[in-house]
């Protein structure tokens, strides 16, 4: 009995030495990788931001003057407005887009489906830069193919889609549905295939059209991918840079300046890289705090 107790007493004793430590050597990585890519990164940006720097040099800190400089920015302001359209668009447009090409390709009796799957989702996988010559050479107010056609069908003049200050809006709103909305709809499309035929059944039994199905029976039941692709769809709208630097620069004047390419404008063209910092918080918390809010009204990781 004796010689039992010890040898029970004897393997707690080990456990905490053999074991104790094992979780979490195996969770170290991905903390200091954390540490190192995010929290790192993170502080710097916020110690930058209270400074003035031209990249070389020691610099020179300012405490919150490049905050009070950003309230005062017209430019800012116009980026932050324009920032605004972008995620609106996303949100309002593109994901309800996604989701209507998604039901549609989940309809029984689809011929050539997986074609249509790769046509919509080829538009994510090309190069931006691709994107921006395909468009340019698209819409060239002199030799664009879309004013040749317009002109030739309806005998309209020259349209300066890229020069006009709405226009351009509306084209980096197109690109962006043109982009986007494939790619969200793979999202929708495995959220709608993993949906219970026999709710459907359940549904129909009822009484209930195509309509109220939707409603009654889809949304409900892929409401947590849902709620997944409007939070990503936001965060990527409200850190917009690739389709308007390179379609119109952020032109016509500021028209297409989002945040991102202001923030690249500061650092980059005109070395002032702690008011870049500045406006670069301002963007984060900006991004984190509606991003918690959603993350609340659209009950993201709560049980059902």
């Amino acid at each position: 009995m004796t010689t039992i107790t010890g040898a029970a007493a004897g393997h707690r004793h080990r456990d905490p030495a053999s074991g104790g430590w094992a979780p979490y050597l195996f969770i170290a990585p991905f903390y200091v990788l954390y540490v190192l890519f995010m929290i790192v990164p993170v502080v710097a940006a916020v110690y930058l931001s209270m400074t003035e720097w031209v990249g070389l040099g020691r610099p020179s800190f300012v405490g919150f003057k490049n905050y009070a400089d950003l309230v005062a920015d017209t430019s800012f302001r116009t980026a932050l407005g324009n920032s605004g359209i972008y995620v609106l668009v996303a949100v309002v447009i593109v994901v309800p887009c996604a989701l209507l090409i998604a039901q549609a390709l989940n309809a029984r009796g689809l011929r050539l489906r997986d074609l249509f799957r790769v046509t919509f989702f080829v538009p994510m996988v090309l190069s931006p830069i691709v994107i921006a010559l395909v468009y340019g050479l698209l819409l060239d107010t002199n030799y664009g193919i879309v004013n040749n056609v317009l002109r030739a069908l309806f005998g309209v003049g020259s349209v300066d889609w890229l020069g006009d200050p709405g226009l351009a809006k509306v084209v980096i709103s197109f690109v962006l549905l043109w982009r986007w909305v494939g790619y969200l709809s793979i999202f929708f499309l495995a959220a709608l295939q993993a949906v219970p035929a026999e709710l459907y059944e359940a549904a129909e039994l009822d009484g209930a059209g195509p309509i109220r199905s939707f409603a009654t029976v889809t949304l409900p039941a892929i409401r947590p991918v849902s709620s997944f692709v409007v939070v990503t769809s936001f965060i990527s709208a409200a850190q917009l840079f690739d389709e308007p630097y390179l379609l119109t620069h952020g032109g016509p004047g500021e028209a297409t300046l989002s945040v991102a390419m202001f923030i690249y404008r500061a650092a980059f063209e005109r070395q002032q890289f702690g008011y870049a910092a500045a406006a670069g918080v301002v963007l984060f918390i900006i991004v984190f705090a509606v991003s918690q809010i959603l993350n609340r009204a659209l009950a993201i990781g709560r049980t059902q």
